[in-house]
């Protein structure tokens, strides 16, 4: 039995998958339907300030986790980003009865909006005599550190200029030496302004309710950091908008795959994949591809790798059927060896050409060939990735390049209409159909050498479970990706870690993904 997800031209608009990601004008008409009086936005701030906090504190175990003893700086506004991120400070200090903040206001008191006067008199009831109200100069006489620094002075409706004290505290919080996390509440402060040196450097940027298109833009990602959507129930099953622009990509995308699967099925159920990578100079991408293909769910994997590497990978995952091939000189694939697998190719229902081929003439030639000999959906991963290689696919496929792999393919507009392309990175986006789908998990801690061969392993796992679905397979496999390396950073750091280690996280994510945790 098998699931039968829509296509990638017509994927399913479930609630549970991805959400839009909307320009600021579409952004505040939505929220003007759906907050249509005080008691809706104070319930929907109360609801942005819980799931900031508690943001917080699953990001702050990147670093060690939230002190007992934390001590916030929070930066608010008049207006209702200002009301979030109080609310969000109150929250973490009920976590920590030892916490302390101060507050900044960039503005008098008696100014605030209605909400924003709300929630910080919640504060002030709540924190009592560990909230202090504080001003720069203070700030600066102190020499104060702090842990966390909240910025919730202006939201996504900011008009420049900025106030000269506000431009001040800004330029002030982003050079202090002595904050260890900075998170800006939905867009960060400044953005869309005048003078760079006035936006508010974000380590997390929180959004809260929707995905503004500002936090895509190339150009803001030094001030806007990671990106976590915080779903505040803004968008009901009803009344998604089709996929007819850039969207979200949420943990629900995972939920088949942790749900129980048939009893009447066996391995030829959940697809076949083959893969084709290694040489004598890379000969460990292939053999993570492979570790992370297993770890998907697929029913079967072949390898087909050169010969010498064979009677060691076997020992080490006889769950796999190895075939070699016959290398050349120089230790690459041949055109003879193609013929060899052409003839006696598996019955598989997706194929992975690239992981640890090298980049050998005789080699490209091979791959080439092999692209044009196969009918299979395909993933075309590390130097597989060429214009000529690319061209001469006959089939649908999947193209997985980082940005000095998508430069050397001559961009996105060179590519041909039919391919799913990953682009790998922060954040990772999926391009089908001219659409973009976008994923906001994972982050540094992918930065390191087989990440990539990972990724290629687990959607092409994922390939063969959906071949007739190439962005299903595509969109989930990012998801997967980065929300394991979240769990991996969370438990062990972003700095002493394996490559590897990232594939013990795979189930506890599709864990976490079905609970709606993340």
């Amino acid at each position: 039995m098998k699931e039968q997800p829509a296509t990638a031209s017509t994927p399913a608009t479930k609630a549970d998958w991805f959400h839009p990601l909307l320009s600021t004008i579409d952004a505040k008409a939505w929220e003007s339907r759906l907050l249509r009086d005080e008691t809706a936005e104070w319930s929907a701030m109360q609801r942005a300030g819980g799931a900031i906090a508690c943001a917080v504190l699953s990001d702050f175990r990147e670093i060690g986790g939230l002190p007992d003893a934390v001590r916030i700086l929070v930066l608010a506004g008049k207006g209702h980003n200002g009301g979030d991120a109080l609310l969000a400070a109150r929250a973490l200090l009920a976590t920590r009865p030892a916490a302390t903040a101060t507050l900044v206001l960039t503005t008098a008191e008696n100014l605030l909006r209605p909400l924003t006067q709300r929630a910080l008199a919640a504060l002030r009831a709540a924190a009592g005599v560990r909230l202090q109200v504080s001003a720069l100069g203070q700030l600066k006489r102190e020499l104060a550190s702090f842990d966390l620094c909240l910025d919730g002075v202006f939201g996504f409706q900011f008009r420049p200029p900025l106030a000269e004290g506000t431009a001040e505290l800004l330029a002030w919080v982003n050079t202090h030496p002595r904050i260890r996390l900075r998170a800006a509440v939905d867009l960060p402060s400044g953005l869309g302004g005048d003078s760079v040196e006035t936006v508010f450097r974000a380590d997390f940027t929180y959004a809260t309710g929707i995905v503004k298109q500002p936090l895509v833009d190339q150009r803001a990602a030094p001030f806007v950091g990671r990106v976590r959507y915080l779903d505040l129930g803004f968008f009901a099953e009803e009344s998604v908008p089709a996929f007819a622009g850039d969207v979200v990509l949420l943990p629900g995308l995972l939920r088949p795959l942790a749900q129980l699967r048939p009893s009447q099925c066996d391995k030829r159920t959940f697809g076949h994949l083959l893969i084709v990578g290694g040489s004598s100079r890379y000969p460990g991408a292939v053999l993570m591809s492979v570790q992370a293909a297993l770890r998907s769910g697929v029913g079967l994997v072949t390898a087909f790798v050169p010969e010498q590497l064979v009677p060691e990978y076997a020992a080490k995952f006889p769950e796999v059927m190895w075939i070699g091939w016959t290398p050349s000189a120089s230790g690459g694939l041949t055109l003879t060896s193609v013929e060899q697998l052409l003839a006696n190719l598996p019955r598989a229902t997706a194929l992975v050409v690239g992981p640890g081929l090298g980049a050998e003439p005789e080699t490209l030639a091979a791959i080439a060939a092999l692209v044009r000999g196969t009918t299979l959906p395909l993933l075309l991963d590390a130097d597989a990735l060429r214009p000529e290689i690319v061209t001469a696919a006959g089939r649908p496929w999947v193209l997985t390049p980082h940005a000095g792999e998508l430069a050397r393919l001559g961009g996105l507009g060179a590519l041909p209409p039919k391919a799913v392309v990953v682009q790998k990175g922060y954040p990772t986006c999926v391009h089908a159909d001219g659409r973009r789908a976008w994923s906001f998990f994972g982050g540094p801690v992918l930065a390191r050498g087989g990440s990539g061969d990972l990724l290629a392993g687990l959607l092409g796992g994922l390939l063969a479970q959906t071949p007739g679905d190439l962005w299903l397979a595509a969109a989930r496999g990012v998801v997967w990706h980065g929300l394991a390396a979240d769990l991996l950073a969370r438990d062990q750091g972003q700095v002493a870690v394996q490559t590897t280690q990232w594939l013990e996280y795979l189930q506890p994510a599709l864990h976490c993904a079905d609970h709606g945790n993340t």
